[in-house]
């Protein structure tokens, strides 16, 4: 018998043409979150950095470029290589945390949503192709996945845009060290409801929030400089508690995924994790194959852009797979009837995961 499935109809992105490495940073003056100024050099402390995160250099957008211009960047790409009739979209999904934040003014700017901002510069006049936001973290993309999954199998909508675009550069703080990890960049996803009477596309998903003692892991502060001359406020997080509580939570997320997939975790290609922190992505990577008894861990088995493209947030998941079904990502693959699971942690605190069989 068969069923509605979804199945990824093509993908694109939009990487910033600014390149900011390590040792552009090496001029900034840094304090804690005491506002105590860090008397060690900033080279010991960007090496340090290095070999924590593993991230070499990022992108950051240009002065005259907005979140929703990306996403537009990003949407138009997988239009193209998904070869669809723009006007046949039934949704789009914008998914961010900031909306547009200008290089002038760094305030958010959340009105009209960013999807209706993407749908106006991609010129669709279909009334009926409804356009959202979906501000989750960074797991944002992956649960536009989700809640466009459960449209199109439905039966009510054939296709759907899932974009995920943020310009992290504008909200972190040059005082605080964590802004070396921040960076921008937009992914875009095209999903395509077709029946089948075997299980291919979306297979299975399992989102969780944490709010009770983890909502404030990741907020909005002020800047750890106590003479700063403005009111802005940046993106700050707990970045030990954080790592603990996505090391001890990811993986079962992860793991209760694939079993409403009935799949194994030897039957998995590739893990595409939400590019956050190497450190912490290998170590989930290791807890997950630990719950499954399990140590040795198939080579690139887990693609990273991190070292090249930092932490984007909802836009380094399809950034990701944009490069990676595009043959861009050295020493990976993937083919027809190969098992990608998708997981991503975020502000909430938020956790999704999303098992996907290649068609």
């Amino acid at each position: 018998m068969k069923k509605l499935y979804s199945i990824i109809k093509g993908s694109g992105c939009y990487i910033p043409e600014k390149r900011v490495l390590n040792e552009d940073f090496l001029n900034n003056e840094f304090y804690d979150s005491d506002g105590n100024k860090i008397n060690t050099p900033n080279e010991e402390i960007i090496k340090k950095f290095e070999k924590i995160t593993e991230i070499r250099e990022r992108r950051y957008v240009t002065d005259d470029l907005k979140a929703s211009d990306i996403a537009y960047f990003a949407a138009k790409d997988a239009i193209i290589n998904s070869e669809i009739d723009k006007e046949s979209l039934d949704y789009i999904i914008v998914a961010h945390n900031f909306g547009d934040v200008q290089s002038n003014n760094r305030k958010s700017d959340l009105v009209p949503s960013l999807a209706a901002r993407v749908k106006s510069k991609l010129g669709i006049e279909n009334p009926k192709t409804i356009a959202f936001d979906v501000p989750f973290g960074c797991p944002g993309w992956l649960m536009g996945m989700i809640q466009a999954d459960y449209f199109l199998r439905s039966g009510d909508a054939k296709r759907a845009l899932i974009i995920g675009a943020e310009t992290l550069s504008r909200i972190s703080d040059p005082h605080d060290r964590d802004s070396m990890i921040y960076s921008d960049g937009a992914g875009a996803t095209i999903l395509e409801a077709i029946e089948s009477d075997v299980p291919v596309g979306i297979l299975s998903h399992t989102s969780r929030s944490d709010t009770l003692n983890h909502a404030f892991l990741l907020w909005m502060g002020k800047s750890n400089n106590p003479d700063y001359q403005g009111d802005e406020l940046f993106l700050k997080m707990h970045g030990r508690k954080l790592y603990e509580y996505a090391l001890n939570t990811v993986p079962m997320v992860v793991k209760e995924s694939l079993g409403k997939a009935n799949i194994g975790l030897e039957d998995v290609d590739k893990v595409l994790i939400h590019q956050a922190n190497a450190k912490m992505d290998d170590a989930i990577l290791k807890r997950l194959f630990k719950l499954y008894k399990k140590v040795d861990i198939p080579q690139h088995i887990m693609p990273m852009t991190i070292a090249e493209l930092g932490n984007s947030s909802v836009a380094t998941i399809p950034t990701l797979l944009s490069l990676l079904f595009d043959n861009k990502l050295p020493d990976q693959k993937v083919t027809n009837g190969n098992v990608l699971v998708f997981a991503s942690v975020g502000a909430g605190m938020n956790i999704n995961s999303m098992v996907y069989k290649m068609p």
